[in-house]
Protein backbone atom coordinates (compact mmCIF):
# COMPACT_ATOMS: atom_id res chain seq x y z
CA UNK A 1 0.00 0.00 0.00
CA UNK A 2 1.60 3.47 -1.09
CA UNK A 3 2.09 5.75 1.81
CA UNK A 4 -0.63 8.17 0.56
CA UNK A 5 -3.77 5.99 1.28
CA UNK A 6 -1.55 4.44 4.32
CA UNK A 7 -1.10 8.19 5.89
CA UNK A 8 -4.97 9.69 5.13
CA UNK A 9 -3.71 13.58 3.72
CA UNK A 10 -5.77 16.96 3.19
CA UNK A 11 -5.36 16.11 -0.65
CA UNK A 12 -7.35 12.67 0.72
CA UNK A 13 -10.27 15.29 2.10
CA UNK A 14 -10.39 17.45 -0.65
CA UNK A 15 -10.13 14.65 -3.21
CA UNK A 16 -13.20 13.47 -1.29
CA UNK A 17 -15.22 16.86 -1.06
CA UNK A 18 -14.64 17.29 -4.69
CA UNK A 19 -16.61 13.84 -5.41
CA UNK A 20 -19.46 14.66 -3.65
CA UNK A 21 -19.39 18.04 -5.14
CA UNK A 22 -19.32 16.20 -8.40
CA UNK A 23 -22.18 14.16 -7.39
CA UNK A 24 -23.97 17.37 -6.18
CA UNK A 25 -23.25 18.99 -9.11
CA UNK A 26 -24.74 16.66 -11.97
CA UNK A 27 -27.83 16.08 -10.03
CA UNK A 28 -28.41 19.51 -10.10
CA UNK A 29 -27.45 20.25 -13.35
CA UNK A 30 -29.74 17.49 -15.02
CA UNK A 31 -32.53 18.95 -13.51
CA UNK A 32 -33.12 15.57 -10.74
CA UNK A 33 -32.95 17.86 -7.74
CA UNK A 34 -35.63 20.80 -8.89
CA UNK A 35 -37.46 17.88 -10.66
CA UNK A 36 -38.38 15.76 -7.71
CA UNK A 37 -38.31 18.48 -5.22
CA UNK A 38 -41.91 18.44 -4.96
CA UNK A 39 -42.11 14.56 -5.01
CA UNK A 40 -42.22 13.97 -1.06
CA UNK A 41 -41.36 10.48 0.47
CA UNK A 42 -42.49 11.09 4.04
CA UNK A 43 -45.33 13.91 4.32
CA UNK A 44 -44.22 16.82 3.30
CA UNK A 45 -41.00 17.14 5.06
CA UNK A 46 -38.29 14.51 3.13
CA UNK A 47 -38.45 14.84 -0.58
CA UNK A 48 -36.88 13.00 -3.41
CA UNK A 49 -35.08 16.45 -4.27
CA UNK A 50 -33.71 16.81 -1.06
CA UNK A 51 -32.11 13.00 -1.13
CA UNK A 52 -30.64 13.78 -4.36
CA UNK A 53 -29.01 17.65 -2.95
CA UNK A 54 -27.65 15.26 0.53
CA UNK A 55 -26.34 12.71 -1.29
CA UNK A 56 -23.22 14.54 -2.66
CA UNK A 57 -22.16 15.81 1.76
CA UNK A 58 -22.73 12.34 2.62
CA UNK A 59 -21.23 10.44 0.56
CA UNK A 60 -17.93 12.58 1.15
CA UNK A 61 -18.20 12.34 4.56
CA UNK A 62 -18.83 8.38 4.78
CA UNK A 63 -15.34 8.48 2.40
CA UNK A 64 -12.81 10.68 4.74
CA UNK A 65 -14.31 8.53 7.71
CA UNK A 66 -13.26 5.34 6.39
CA UNK A 67 -9.80 6.92 5.56
CA UNK A 68 -9.21 8.31 8.83
CA UNK A 69 -11.05 6.10 11.16
CA UNK A 70 -8.10 4.37 12.31
CA UNK A 71 -5.81 7.46 13.26
CA UNK A 72 -8.94 8.41 16.40
CA UNK A 73 -12.74 8.90 15.94
CA UNK A 74 -12.00 12.90 16.12
CA UNK A 75 -9.78 12.56 12.96
CA UNK A 76 -12.69 10.86 11.04
CA UNK A 77 -15.15 13.48 12.28
CA UNK A 78 -13.16 16.15 11.49
CA UNK A 79 -12.16 14.96 8.37
CA UNK A 80 -15.79 13.99 7.65
CA UNK A 81 -16.72 17.64 8.38
CA UNK A 82 -13.96 19.15 6.11
CA UNK A 83 -15.57 16.69 3.23
CA UNK A 84 -18.84 17.64 3.70
CA UNK A 85 -18.05 21.32 3.74
CA UNK A 86 -15.61 21.03 -0.07
CA UNK A 87 -18.88 19.33 -1.61
CA UNK A 88 -21.17 22.07 -1.24
CA UNK A 89 -18.09 24.17 -3.65
CA UNK A 90 -19.49 23.50 -6.74
CA UNK A 91 -22.80 24.16 -5.61
CA UNK A 92 -22.08 27.58 -4.18
CA UNK A 93 -20.24 28.31 -7.90
CA UNK A 94 -23.63 26.95 -9.74
CA UNK A 95 -25.48 29.67 -7.08
CA UNK A 96 -22.96 32.70 -8.08
CA UNK A 97 -23.64 31.26 -11.73
CA UNK A 98 -26.87 31.41 -11.73
CA UNK A 99 -27.04 34.74 -9.88
CA UNK A 100 -24.95 36.69 -12.31
CA UNK A 101 -25.55 35.26 -16.08
CA UNK A 102 -29.08 33.90 -15.71
CA UNK A 103 -31.11 35.83 -13.52
CA UNK A 104 -30.76 39.26 -14.80
CA UNK A 105 -31.47 37.52 -18.76
CA UNK A 106 -34.97 36.77 -17.30
CA UNK A 107 -37.16 37.62 -20.28
CA UNK A 108 -34.74 39.87 -21.45
CA UNK A 109 -33.46 39.85 -25.53
CA UNK A 110 -29.82 39.32 -25.28
CA UNK A 111 -27.14 37.53 -27.96
CA UNK A 112 -26.53 34.71 -25.81
CA UNK A 113 -29.02 33.32 -23.42
CA UNK A 114 -27.80 30.74 -20.55
CA UNK A 115 -30.53 28.47 -19.92
CA UNK A 116 -30.79 27.85 -24.08
CA UNK A 117 -27.91 25.93 -23.17
CA UNK A 118 -28.19 25.08 -19.27
CA UNK A 119 -32.04 24.80 -19.07
CA UNK A 120 -31.62 23.95 -15.90
CA UNK A 121 -30.15 26.46 -14.21
CA UNK A 122 -33.10 28.53 -13.19
CA UNK A 123 -33.79 30.55 -10.04
CA UNK A 124 -36.14 27.64 -8.38
CA UNK A 125 -32.87 25.66 -8.55
CA UNK A 126 -31.05 28.65 -6.10
CA UNK A 127 -34.22 28.62 -4.12
CA UNK A 128 -33.32 24.88 -3.39
CA UNK A 129 -29.83 24.71 -2.75
CA UNK A 130 -29.91 28.22 -0.72
CA UNK A 131 -33.09 26.55 1.59
CA UNK A 132 -34.80 30.16 0.34
CA UNK A 133 -32.70 32.19 3.18
CA UNK A 134 -31.36 34.08 -0.28
CA UNK A 135 -28.15 34.06 -1.70
CA UNK A 136 -25.88 35.67 1.00
CA UNK A 137 -27.15 33.89 3.96
CA UNK A 138 -28.55 30.38 2.02
CA UNK A 139 -24.89 30.19 0.84
CA UNK A 140 -23.04 29.92 4.21
CA UNK A 141 -26.32 27.88 5.57
CA UNK A 142 -25.33 25.51 2.68
CA UNK A 143 -21.84 25.17 3.54
CA UNK A 144 -22.63 24.49 7.91
CA UNK A 145 -25.53 22.23 6.69
CA UNK A 146 -23.09 20.30 4.02
CA UNK A 147 -20.58 19.96 6.78
CA UNK A 148 -23.04 18.91 9.44
CA UNK A 149 -24.17 16.37 6.45
CA UNK A 150 -20.56 15.00 6.21
CA UNK A 151 -20.65 14.23 9.97
CA UNK A 152 -23.30 12.16 9.72
CA UNK A 153 -21.42 10.21 7.33
CA UNK A 154 -18.71 9.75 9.26
CA UNK A 155 -21.42 8.86 12.00
CA UNK A 156 -22.57 6.38 10.60
CA UNK A 157 -19.22 4.63 9.23
CA UNK A 158 -18.05 5.07 12.62
CA UNK A 159 -20.57 3.16 14.02
CA UNK A 160 -20.51 -1.31 14.73
CA UNK A 161 -21.24 -2.98 11.83
CA UNK A 162 -24.35 -4.54 13.61
CA UNK A 163 -25.37 -0.76 14.03
CA UNK A 164 -25.02 0.16 10.72
CA UNK A 165 -26.61 -2.71 9.04
CA UNK A 166 -29.74 -2.20 10.77
CA UNK A 167 -29.47 1.78 10.02
CA UNK A 168 -29.49 0.73 6.39
CA UNK A 169 -32.00 -1.47 6.65
CA UNK A 170 -33.97 0.89 8.36
CA UNK A 171 -33.50 3.38 5.80
CA UNK A 172 -33.94 1.43 2.94
CA UNK A 173 -37.06 0.26 3.70
CA UNK A 174 -38.88 3.96 4.85
CA UNK A 175 -37.41 5.39 1.54
CA UNK A 176 -38.35 2.30 -0.49
CA UNK A 177 -41.93 2.36 0.95
CA UNK A 178 -41.97 6.21 0.10
CA UNK A 179 -40.95 6.09 -3.40
CA UNK A 180 -42.94 3.16 -4.29
CA UNK A 181 -46.11 4.55 -2.46
CA UNK A 182 -48.66 4.39 -5.00
CA UNK A 183 -47.89 0.57 -6.05
CA UNK A 184 -47.73 -0.32 -2.09
CA UNK A 185 -50.79 1.56 -1.44
CA UNK A 186 -52.75 -0.11 -4.16
CA UNK A 187 -51.49 -3.44 -2.84
CA UNK A 188 -52.65 -2.47 0.45
CA UNK A 189 -56.00 -1.45 -0.75
CA UNK A 190 -56.86 -4.77 -2.95
CA UNK A 191 -55.55 -6.86 0.32
CA UNK A 192 -57.05 -5.56 3.06
CA UNK A 193 -58.94 -2.06 2.06
CA UNK A 194 -58.89 1.92 2.05
CA UNK A 195 -58.98 2.29 6.39
CA UNK A 196 -55.06 1.30 5.97
CA UNK A 197 -54.01 3.07 3.18
CA UNK A 198 -55.35 6.34 4.64
CA UNK A 199 -53.64 5.20 7.65
CA UNK A 200 -50.30 5.11 6.17
CA UNK A 201 -50.38 7.40 3.00
CA UNK A 202 -51.19 11.01 2.30
CA UNK A 203 -50.89 12.24 -0.53
CA UNK A 204 -48.20 10.31 -2.78
CA UNK A 205 -46.29 10.39 0.34
CA UNK A 206 -45.72 7.93 3.24
CA UNK A 207 -47.57 9.19 6.78
CA UNK A 208 -44.68 10.62 9.13
CA UNK A 209 -45.83 8.17 11.97
CA UNK A 210 -46.44 5.50 9.57
CA UNK A 211 -42.97 5.73 8.36
CA UNK A 212 -41.01 6.41 11.78
CA UNK A 213 -43.11 2.94 12.47
CA UNK A 214 -41.68 1.50 9.75
CA UNK A 215 -38.10 2.52 10.26
CA UNK A 216 -37.87 1.12 14.22
CA UNK A 217 -39.25 -2.49 12.78
CA UNK A 218 -36.93 -2.70 9.90
CA UNK A 219 -33.76 -0.85 12.37
CA UNK A 220 -34.56 -3.87 14.83
CA UNK A 221 -35.21 -6.59 12.61
CA UNK A 222 -31.97 -5.73 10.91
CA UNK A 223 -30.46 -5.10 14.69
CA UNK A 224 -31.57 -8.38 15.97
CA UNK A 225 -30.95 -10.41 12.50
CA UNK A 226 -34.11 -12.29 12.24
CA UNK A 227 -33.31 -13.83 9.22
CA UNK A 228 -30.13 -15.31 10.38
CA UNK A 229 -31.57 -16.86 13.42
CA UNK A 230 -34.30 -18.42 11.81
CA UNK A 231 -31.26 -19.87 9.46
CA UNK A 232 -29.47 -21.57 12.83
CA UNK A 233 -32.74 -22.63 13.76
CA UNK A 234 -33.53 -24.46 10.59
CA UNK A 235 -30.15 -25.96 10.76
CA UNK A 236 -30.98 -27.78 13.80
CA UNK A 237 -33.89 -29.41 12.46
CA UNK A 238 -33.42 -33.04 11.79
CA UNK A 239 -34.01 -33.90 7.84
CA UNK A 240 -37.60 -35.28 8.37
CA UNK A 241 -38.02 -31.44 9.55
CA UNK A 242 -36.44 -29.89 6.78
CA UNK A 243 -37.99 -31.79 3.93
CA UNK A 244 -41.61 -31.33 5.87
CA UNK A 245 -40.57 -27.70 6.15
CA UNK A 246 -39.41 -27.24 2.97
CA UNK A 247 -42.95 -29.12 1.34
CA UNK A 248 -44.85 -26.31 3.28
CA UNK A 249 -42.33 -23.38 1.85
CA UNK A 250 -43.19 -24.78 -1.92
CA UNK A 251 -47.06 -25.10 -1.00
CA UNK A 252 -47.12 -21.64 0.37
CA UNK A 253 -44.80 -19.85 -2.50
CA UNK A 254 -47.31 -22.05 -5.09
CA UNK A 255 -50.17 -20.15 -3.19
CA UNK A 256 -48.22 -17.07 -3.44
CA UNK A 257 -47.60 -17.14 -7.26
CA UNK A 258 -51.40 -17.92 -7.72
CA UNK A 259 -53.28 -15.64 -5.55
CA UNK A 260 -50.24 -12.60 -6.41
CA UNK A 261 -52.05 -10.56 -9.66
CA UNK A 262 -55.25 -10.38 -8.03
CA UNK A 263 -53.61 -9.27 -4.67
CA UNK A 264 -51.54 -6.03 -6.62
CA UNK A 265 -54.20 -5.24 -9.72
CA UNK A 266 -54.00 -4.87 -13.19
CA UNK A 267 -50.99 -2.53 -13.77
CA UNK A 268 -49.05 -4.34 -11.18
CA UNK A 269 -50.46 -7.40 -13.03
CA UNK A 270 -49.17 -5.88 -16.20
CA UNK A 271 -45.61 -4.93 -14.72
CA UNK A 272 -45.11 -8.89 -13.53
CA UNK A 273 -46.15 -9.84 -17.28
CA UNK A 274 -43.31 -8.10 -18.66
CA UNK A 275 -40.84 -9.38 -16.36
CA UNK A 276 -41.83 -12.82 -17.00
CA UNK A 277 -41.18 -12.94 -20.46
CA UNK A 278 -38.13 -11.13 -19.93
CA UNK A 279 -37.25 -13.86 -17.53
CA UNK A 280 -37.90 -16.42 -19.89
CA UNK A 281 -35.68 -15.12 -22.61
CA UNK A 282 -33.03 -14.33 -19.81
CA UNK A 283 -33.33 -18.40 -18.92
CA UNK A 284 -32.38 -18.86 -22.96
CA UNK A 285 -29.66 -16.43 -22.89
CA UNK A 286 -28.05 -17.78 -19.64
CA UNK A 287 -27.72 -21.30 -21.76
CA UNK A 288 -26.26 -19.21 -24.38
CA UNK A 289 -24.09 -16.53 -22.31
CA UNK A 290 -24.13 -17.82 -19.16
CA UNK A 291 -22.80 -21.72 -19.53
CA UNK A 292 -21.92 -22.22 -22.91
CA UNK A 293 -20.17 -18.49 -22.71
CA UNK A 294 -21.24 -17.01 -26.09
CA UNK A 295 -22.13 -13.66 -26.68
CA UNK A 296 -24.71 -13.45 -28.29
CA UNK A 297 -26.32 -9.38 -28.71
CA UNK A 298 -29.03 -10.16 -31.57
CA UNK A 299 -30.91 -12.16 -28.85
CA UNK A 300 -33.96 -10.01 -29.73
CA UNK A 301 -34.57 -11.87 -33.51
CA UNK A 302 -35.28 -14.87 -32.12
CA UNK A 303 -38.12 -13.15 -29.91
CA UNK A 304 -39.18 -11.22 -33.01
CA UNK A 305 -39.10 -14.95 -35.27
CA UNK A 306 -41.50 -16.20 -32.33
CA UNK A 307 -43.93 -13.38 -32.31
CA UNK A 308 -43.76 -12.26 -36.19
CA UNK A 309 -44.52 -16.55 -36.31
CA UNK A 310 -47.69 -16.48 -33.89
CA UNK A 311 -49.21 -12.98 -35.39
CA UNK A 312 -49.15 -14.94 -38.84
CA UNK A 313 -50.32 -18.02 -37.87
CA UNK A 314 -52.91 -17.36 -35.78
CA UNK A 315 -54.50 -13.35 -37.25
CA UNK A 316 -57.57 -12.73 -38.10
CA UNK A 317 -56.76 -9.58 -40.45
CA UNK A 318 -55.63 -10.10 -43.81
CA UNK A 319 -51.81 -10.97 -43.10
CA UNK A 320 -53.34 -14.36 -41.09
CA UNK A 321 -52.31 -17.91 -43.18
CA UNK A 322 -54.43 -20.32 -40.91
CA UNK A 323 -56.56 -18.96 -38.43
CA UNK A 324 -54.57 -21.67 -35.69
CA UNK A 325 -55.13 -21.18 -32.07
CA UNK A 326 -52.70 -20.16 -29.91
CA UNK A 327 -51.51 -23.83 -28.42
CA UNK A 328 -51.21 -24.82 -31.75
CA UNK A 329 -49.17 -21.72 -33.40
CA UNK A 330 -46.99 -21.73 -30.15
CA UNK A 331 -44.36 -25.07 -30.66
CA UNK A 332 -44.65 -24.00 -34.28
CA UNK A 333 -43.32 -20.59 -33.49
CA UNK A 334 -41.14 -22.28 -31.12
CA UNK A 335 -39.48 -24.05 -33.87
CA UNK A 336 -39.34 -21.73 -35.89
CA UNK A 337 -36.92 -19.93 -33.46
CA UNK A 338 -34.84 -23.39 -32.93
CA UNK A 339 -34.13 -23.26 -37.04
CA UNK A 340 -33.12 -20.14 -36.98
CA UNK A 341 -31.12 -20.39 -34.33
CA UNK A 342 -29.32 -23.11 -36.34
CA UNK A 343 -28.84 -20.75 -39.32
CA UNK A 344 -26.94 -18.00 -36.94
CA UNK A 345 -25.27 -20.93 -35.09
CA UNK A 346 -23.32 -22.12 -38.63
CA UNK A 347 -21.76 -19.13 -39.74
CA UNK A 348 -20.17 -18.07 -36.14
CA UNK A 349 -18.72 -21.53 -35.59
CA UNK A 350 -15.13 -20.30 -35.50
CA UNK A 351 -15.83 -17.34 -33.70
CA UNK A 352 -15.28 -15.74 -30.30
CA UNK A 353 -15.90 -12.99 -27.77
CA UNK A 354 -15.89 -9.36 -29.37
CA UNK A 355 -16.04 -11.38 -33.04
CA UNK A 356 -18.93 -13.14 -32.50
CA UNK A 357 -20.82 -10.10 -30.45
CA UNK A 358 -20.80 -8.10 -33.89
CA UNK A 359 -21.71 -10.43 -35.96
CA UNK A 360 -24.81 -11.50 -33.59
CA UNK A 361 -25.25 -7.81 -33.31
CA UNK A 362 -25.76 -7.50 -37.01
CA UNK A 363 -27.87 -10.81 -37.22
CA UNK A 364 -30.27 -8.91 -34.86
CA UNK A 365 -30.71 -5.16 -36.83
CA UNK A 366 -30.92 -7.34 -40.48
CA UNK A 367 -34.06 -9.06 -39.03
CA UNK A 368 -35.58 -5.61 -37.97
CA UNK A 369 -34.74 -3.80 -41.12
CA UNK A 370 -36.49 -7.24 -42.72
CA UNK A 371 -39.12 -6.39 -40.46
CA UNK A 372 -39.04 -2.76 -41.86
CA UNK A 373 -38.99 -3.25 -45.10
CA UNK A 374 -41.43 -3.12 -47.90
CA UNK A 375 -39.73 -5.96 -49.82
CA UNK A 376 -41.53 -8.49 -46.66
CA UNK A 377 -44.34 -6.47 -46.09
CA UNK A 378 -47.09 -8.89 -48.31
CA UNK A 379 -46.22 -11.03 -45.85
CA UNK A 380 -45.54 -9.99 -42.27
CA UNK A 381 -46.61 -6.31 -42.68
CA UNK A 382 -43.22 -4.28 -43.05
CA UNK A 383 -43.73 -1.25 -40.58
CA UNK A 384 -48.05 -1.42 -40.45
CA UNK A 385 -46.92 -4.74 -38.15
CA UNK A 386 -49.83 -7.57 -38.02
CA UNK A 387 -53.04 -6.78 -36.33
CA UNK A 388 -55.81 -8.72 -34.88
CA UNK A 389 -53.56 -11.51 -33.05
CA UNK A 390 -56.30 -12.97 -30.49
CA UNK A 391 -55.66 -13.86 -27.18
CA UNK A 392 -54.97 -17.60 -25.75
CA UNK A 393 -58.28 -19.48 -25.39
CA UNK A 394 -58.30 -22.09 -22.60
CA UNK A 395 -61.28 -24.35 -22.10
CA UNK A 396 -63.38 -21.95 -23.29
CA UNK A 397 -61.93 -19.13 -21.03
CA UNK A 398 -60.23 -16.54 -23.22
CA UNK A 399 -56.94 -15.42 -21.57
CA UNK A 400 -56.76 -11.32 -22.12
CA UNK A 401 -56.54 -9.78 -19.32
CA UNK A 402 -53.07 -9.11 -17.42
CA UNK A 403 -53.76 -11.77 -14.59
CA UNK A 404 -54.88 -14.56 -17.23
CA UNK A 405 -51.59 -13.69 -19.14
CA UNK A 406 -49.63 -13.12 -16.06
CA UNK A 407 -50.15 -17.37 -15.40
CA UNK A 408 -49.58 -18.15 -18.81
CA UNK A 409 -45.65 -16.30 -18.72
CA UNK A 410 -45.37 -18.07 -15.22
CA UNK A 411 -45.96 -21.60 -16.51
CA UNK A 412 -43.79 -20.80 -19.30
CA UNK A 413 -40.86 -19.40 -17.29
CA UNK A 414 -41.25 -21.90 -14.50
CA UNK A 415 -40.93 -24.91 -17.70
CA UNK A 416 -37.93 -22.80 -18.74
CA UNK A 417 -36.04 -22.90 -15.18
CA UNK A 418 -36.90 -26.56 -14.68
CA UNK A 419 -35.73 -27.38 -18.49
CA UNK A 420 -32.43 -25.10 -17.94
CA UNK A 421 -31.71 -26.92 -14.62
CA UNK A 422 -31.90 -30.23 -16.13
CA UNK A 423 -29.30 -29.01 -18.88
CA UNK A 424 -27.37 -27.48 -16.30
CA UNK A 425 -26.36 -30.86 -14.47
CA UNK A 426 -26.49 -32.79 -17.98
CA UNK A 427 -23.77 -34.09 -19.76
CA UNK A 428 -24.44 -31.25 -22.30
CA UNK A 429 -24.72 -28.77 -19.50
CA UNK A 430 -20.59 -29.73 -18.32
CA UNK A 431 -19.60 -29.53 -21.90
CA UNK A 432 -21.08 -26.23 -22.12
CA UNK A 433 -19.44 -24.71 -19.45
CA UNK A 434 -15.93 -26.45 -20.48
CA UNK A 435 -16.46 -24.63 -23.53
CA UNK A 436 -17.33 -21.37 -21.74
CA UNK A 437 -13.43 -21.96 -19.46
CA UNK A 438 -11.33 -23.01 -22.78
CA UNK A 439 -12.51 -23.72 -26.36
CA UNK A 440 -9.27 -25.56 -27.38
CA UNK A 441 -9.01 -27.46 -23.73
CA UNK A 442 -12.61 -28.55 -24.15
CA UNK A 443 -12.22 -29.76 -27.78
CA UNK A 444 -8.85 -31.43 -26.53
CA UNK A 445 -10.52 -33.69 -24.64
CA UNK A 446 -13.19 -34.79 -26.81
CA UNK A 447 -16.07 -31.98 -26.97
CA UNK A 448 -17.70 -31.50 -30.39
CA UNK A 449 -17.74 -27.97 -30.22
CA UNK A 450 -19.60 -27.46 -33.36
CA UNK A 451 -22.75 -29.98 -32.23
CA UNK A 452 -22.23 -28.22 -28.09
CA UNK A 453 -22.63 -24.10 -29.42
CA UNK A 454 -25.50 -25.37 -32.27
CA UNK A 455 -27.03 -27.03 -29.38
CA UNK A 456 -26.64 -23.94 -27.09
CA UNK A 457 -27.68 -21.14 -30.17
CA UNK A 458 -31.26 -23.58 -30.70
CA UNK A 459 -32.24 -24.24 -27.55
CA UNK A 460 -31.52 -20.59 -25.93
CA UNK A 461 -33.65 -19.45 -29.33
CA UNK A 462 -36.37 -21.63 -28.30
CA UNK A 463 -36.71 -19.99 -25.13
CA UNK A 464 -36.64 -16.56 -26.94
CA UNK A 465 -39.14 -17.24 -29.43
CA UNK A 466 -41.70 -18.67 -26.96
CA UNK A 467 -41.58 -15.74 -25.15
CA UNK A 468 -42.21 -13.59 -28.43
CA UNK A 469 -44.76 -15.51 -29.00
CA UNK A 470 -46.81 -15.13 -25.68
CA UNK A 471 -45.69 -11.51 -25.92
CA UNK A 472 -47.68 -11.16 -29.48
CA UNK A 473 -50.57 -12.58 -28.37
CA UNK A 474 -51.03 -10.59 -25.22
CA UNK A 475 -50.73 -6.86 -27.46
CA UNK A 476 -53.01 -8.63 -30.16
CA UNK A 477 -50.70 -5.97 -32.59
CA UNK A 478 -46.80 -6.55 -33.27
CA UNK A 479 -44.63 -3.50 -34.82
CA UNK A 480 -41.00 -3.81 -35.86
CA UNK A 481 -40.41 -1.22 -33.19
CA UNK A 482 -41.03 -3.73 -30.86
CA UNK A 483 -37.75 -5.38 -31.54
CA UNK A 484 -35.01 -3.11 -31.48
CA UNK A 485 -31.58 -3.63 -30.00
CA UNK A 486 -32.46 -2.78 -26.29
CA UNK A 487 -34.44 -5.64 -25.89
CA UNK A 488 -30.95 -7.93 -26.28
CA UNK A 489 -29.12 -5.21 -24.00
CA UNK A 490 -31.69 -5.83 -21.49
CA UNK A 491 -31.88 -9.60 -21.89
CA UNK A 492 -28.20 -9.39 -21.60
CA UNK A 493 -28.02 -7.03 -18.23
CA UNK A 494 -30.24 -8.81 -16.55
CA UNK A 495 -28.48 -12.06 -16.76
CA UNK A 496 -24.76 -10.17 -15.55
CA UNK A 497 -26.75 -8.44 -13.26
CA UNK A 498 -28.41 -11.00 -11.44
CA UNK A 499 -25.57 -13.42 -12.00
CA UNK A 500 -24.17 -15.08 -15.34
CA UNK A 501 -24.96 -18.97 -15.09
CA UNK A 502 -27.40 -18.63 -12.15
CA UNK A 503 -31.07 -18.81 -12.20
CA UNK A 504 -31.92 -17.11 -9.38
CA UNK A 505 -29.94 -14.63 -10.81
CA UNK A 506 -32.02 -14.29 -13.90
CA UNK A 507 -35.32 -13.73 -11.87
CA UNK A 508 -33.82 -11.21 -9.25
CA UNK A 509 -31.90 -9.25 -12.54
CA UNK A 510 -35.61 -9.37 -14.08
CA UNK A 511 -36.88 -7.86 -11.14
CA UNK A 512 -34.53 -5.33 -10.99
CA UNK A 513 -33.95 -4.66 -14.06
CA UNK A 514 -37.21 -4.94 -15.62
CA UNK A 515 -39.47 -4.67 -12.61
CA UNK A 516 -38.67 -1.71 -11.01
CA UNK A 517 -38.14 0.58 -14.42
CA UNK A 518 -41.77 0.06 -14.47
CA UNK A 519 -42.63 0.98 -11.24
CA UNK A 520 -40.77 4.22 -12.09
CA UNK A 521 -43.19 5.21 -14.69
CA UNK A 522 -43.63 8.48 -12.79
CA UNK A 523 -40.10 9.31 -13.66
CA UNK A 524 -40.29 8.88 -17.12
CA UNK A 525 -37.47 11.26 -17.94
CA UNK A 526 -34.80 9.78 -15.26
CA UNK A 527 -35.73 6.04 -15.82
CA UNK A 528 -33.23 5.08 -18.30
CA UNK A 529 -30.21 7.20 -16.37
CA UNK A 530 -31.06 5.46 -13.39
CA UNK A 531 -31.35 2.24 -14.77
CA UNK A 532 -27.36 3.25 -16.46
CA UNK A 533 -26.31 4.46 -12.73
CA UNK A 534 -27.82 0.98 -11.49
CA UNK A 535 -25.37 -1.13 -13.92
CA UNK A 536 -22.33 1.14 -13.51
CA UNK A 537 -22.92 0.98 -9.54
CA UNK A 538 -23.42 -2.79 -9.60
CA UNK A 539 -20.61 -3.75 -11.94
CA UNK A 540 -17.95 -1.74 -9.61
CA UNK A 541 -18.89 -3.12 -6.55
CA UNK A 542 -20.58 -6.39 -7.07
CA UNK A 543 -19.09 -7.97 -10.38
CA UNK A 544 -20.68 -11.28 -10.05
CA UNK A 545 -24.07 -10.40 -10.08
CA UNK A 546 -26.87 -10.51 -7.21
CA UNK A 547 -26.81 -13.98 -6.57
CA UNK A 548 -23.98 -15.22 -8.59
CA UNK A 549 -22.78 -18.87 -9.52
CA UNK A 550 -20.60 -20.36 -7.33
CA UNK A 551 -18.23 -20.97 -9.60
CA UNK A 552 -17.99 -17.59 -11.05
CA UNK A 553 -18.01 -15.85 -7.60
CA UNK A 554 -15.04 -18.33 -6.90
CA UNK A 555 -13.22 -16.63 -10.35
CA UNK A 556 -13.75 -13.22 -9.57
CA UNK A 557 -12.87 -13.21 -5.64
CA UNK A 558 -10.04 -15.95 -5.52
CA UNK A 559 -6.96 -14.12 -5.68
CA UNK A 560 -8.72 -11.04 -2.66
CA UNK A 561 -6.88 -11.61 0.87
CA UNK A 562 -10.08 -11.88 2.43
CA UNK A 563 -12.10 -14.18 0.16
CA UNK A 564 -13.04 -16.86 1.98
CA UNK A 565 -14.12 -20.68 0.16
CA UNK A 566 -17.99 -20.94 0.67
CA UNK A 567 -17.50 -24.61 2.21
CA UNK A 568 -14.48 -23.09 4.08
CA UNK A 569 -16.90 -20.49 5.34
CA UNK A 570 -19.50 -22.88 6.55
CA UNK A 571 -17.42 -25.09 7.69
CA UNK A 572 -15.92 -22.21 9.93
CA UNK A 573 -19.36 -20.98 11.20
CA UNK A 574 -20.72 -24.57 12.46
CA UNK A 575 -17.32 -24.88 14.11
Amino acid sequence: MSNNSSQPSWRNILNYGLIGSVITLYLAVIGMVEAFASRYLIGTYISMGQIFFITGAIVSGILAARAFRDKSTLSAVGASLAAGMISSLTSLLLVLFIQVFVIPQAGKDVLFNVRNMFVNFSPGLVEILTFGLGPALGSLALVIISGGLGMIGSVFMLLPSRWRNALISGVAWTLGIGIFSENVAQIVQEIIGRGLVRILFQNKSLNPTAAVVIFVVAFLVGYFRVHRQAGNQWGKLSPAQQKQGRFIGIVLLIAFILALPWMIGLFLSQALFIVGYFIMMGLGLNIVVGYAGLLDLGYVAFFAFGAYTMGVLTSQGPLGVSNANFWIALPISVLVGVIWGLLLGFPVLGMRGDYLAIVTLGFGEIIRILALSDWLAPLQGGAQGVLHIPPPNLFGIQLNTPQSMYYLVVFGSLLAAFVTIRLRESRLGRQWMAMREDEDVAEAMGINLVETKLLAFAIGAAFSAAAGAIFAARLSTIFPHSFNLLISINALALIIVGGLGSIPGVIVGGLILVGLPELLREFTEYRLLMYGILLIVMMLVRPEGFLPEATRKRELHAGEENYIEPQAAASEMEG
